[in-house]
């Protein structure tokens, strides 16, 4: 595949582009690229420039030999709320929604969620999950990486918050059968529960919030599949699979 740089600046095709020192690090150090090397930049307002690479001393520059106005997002538009999770799973999910062409997810502290996180160690670790997302986007090919939202502090404060779309609660027990449920209209949100679920309070809430229940089957997914797996199923149903 060739290799694919996120550069959040203007490019322009007739303009020579100069790599910013970590894009450049990694194309010389990691991918061990050299001059002549075709690669892919694109700055994540849609589309992708395809050129070649020009290295002088330190400097790596590509010079841009066609631009591609190519849309690899779905059409379904899928934002992920997730309730915290421990250990490496949030890279996890991250990562893959970026994968799948999911739009952004929004990290919860939910009632039940084991990791907290407050102020400036919550600030970095979702500039971590963002180069977690303009990682996958290089890789699989999106040319528009997932955004990783900042930390809200309860469910309640995110279901506050205007959303132009429909909202979406995984329920085992009293959800509809996906593959029963009605298509959404325009965007979707899903929300997803941490390791020990939603607690009753926090499913009071979505239900008063007019989110719909849906289900996976009758079987409990863990905090880290079920995100990914009703965005797919979704996609089967509604999207680009």
């Amino acid at each position: 595949m060739t290799p694919r740089f996120y550069c959040p600046q203007t490019l322009q095709l007739d303009s020579p582009f100069v790599l910013p020192a970590e894009q450049a690090h990694h194309a010389r150090q990691v991918l061990r690229l050299q001059a002549g090397d075709e690669v892919v930049v694109f700055n994540g307002e849609g589309g992708e420039y395809r050129g070649r690479l020009n290295i002088e001393g330190r400097e790596i520059a590509v010079s841009f030999t066609a631009y591609d106005a190519v849309e690899r997002r779905p059409p379904l538009e899928i934002h992920l709320v997730q309730g915290l999770a421990s250990g490496d799973k949030m890279d996890w999910v991250v990562q893959k929604a970026g994968e799948l062409g999911l739009s952004s997810v929004t990290p919860v502290a939910a009632e039940r969620s084991v990791l907290k996180l407050v102020g400036e160690r919550a600030d970095k670790r979702v500039q971590h999950w963002q180069q977690v997302a303009v990682a996958a986007a290089e890789q699989c090919g999106c040319n528009r990486p997932l955004q990783v939202l900042s930390v809200h502090k309860s469910l309640a404060a995110v279901l506050a918050q205007d959303f132009a779309g429909e909202r979406w609660l995984l329920d085992p027990d009293e959800g509809v059968a996906l593959s029963r449920s009605e298509a959404p209209r325009g965007a979707v949100q899903i929300l997803i529960g941490p390791e020990g679920g939603w607690s009753p309070a926090e499913l009071a809430t979505a239900h008063a919030a007019g989110c719909r229940r849906v289900q996976m089957g009758p079987r409990v997914l863990r905090t880290e599949t079920a995100g990914l797996a009703v965005a797919s199923a979704m996609l089967a149903l509604w999207g680009d699979y």
